[in-house]
């Protein structure tokens, strides 16, 4: 199996299956696409011989295709049932399922005001979005009820005990948080540092620091390094 992703730096999507599989042991070759998004880019023709969407990660089987984060988790789901993708309980995994499913379609305003950028420290940045963006601080007050919810049902060390597509979801808001440097609880700093110090989000922190790759376009709150 091959995983296309884009820059490690900046794209959260990718990181989600890229690090699940890792952390899991499941076997893949990464093909890294820089981003570029100006028409007939060398990333847009590359990715739409795969994909009509354009965009990544993108999980090819052979000759067989799937996109979107959370499609390719299910497809790893049922393609190794027995890695412990899902919690192998039916209602630990109807709620984490739900927990994904909130994280794909929610907490718009976490991702537009703070967008994942590993490299980077920007606090001052965070302390301004923090005072100015209520609905930023609703997005983090949900995010870390939810992790909390889980952690104490779960008695962790991840949300549903061993890692699980839950984590990889989640981690590149831990990434978010990180970056920005916005308040969060004692509970949730160590859950974060936990997701963190996990080999698959290790290797993955390690290899974005190691791009060095500067995209003006994904940087809204710097203009260099």
């Amino acid at each position: 199996m091959q995983l296309l992703i884009g820059n490690k730096n900046y794209s959260s999507w990718s990181m989600r299956p890229w690090v699940l599989m890792k952390q899991l042991g499941i076997p893949f070759e990464e093909v890294k696409l820089r981003f570029d998004f100006t028409p007939h880019s060398a990333f847009r023709k590359e990715v739409a011989r795969f994909t009509p969407a354009g965009k990544v990660p993108v999980l090819l089987d052979d000759d067989f295709s799937v996109w979107d984060t959370m499609a390719i988790i299910e497809y790893l789901h049922d393609k190794f049932p027995g890695r412990g993708i899902w919690p192998a309980d039916m209602r630990e995994r109807a709620r984490a399922r739900s927990l994904c499913a909130e994280m794909h379609s929610g907490f718009s305003a976490l991702r537009s005001h703070c967008p994942m950028n590993i490299e980077a420290a920007l606090p001052d940045v965070g302390a301004q979005v923090w005072a100015e963006q209520a609905e930023v601080r609703n997005d983090v007050m949900r995010i870390e009820t939810a992790w909390l919810d889980a952690l104490n049902a779960s008695g962790g060390p991840f949300l549903f005990g061993a890692f699980s597509a839950a984590d990889a979801m989640f981690a590149p808001v831990c990434m978010r948080l990180r970056t920005y440097r916005l308040p969060t609880t004692p509970h949730t700093y160590d859950y974060m540092h936990r997701v963190a110090q996990s080999p698959g989000v290790k290797a993955w922190i390690a290899d974005a620091l190691a791009e060095q790759d500067f995209l003006d376009f994904e940087e809204p709150y710097r203009k260099h390094r």
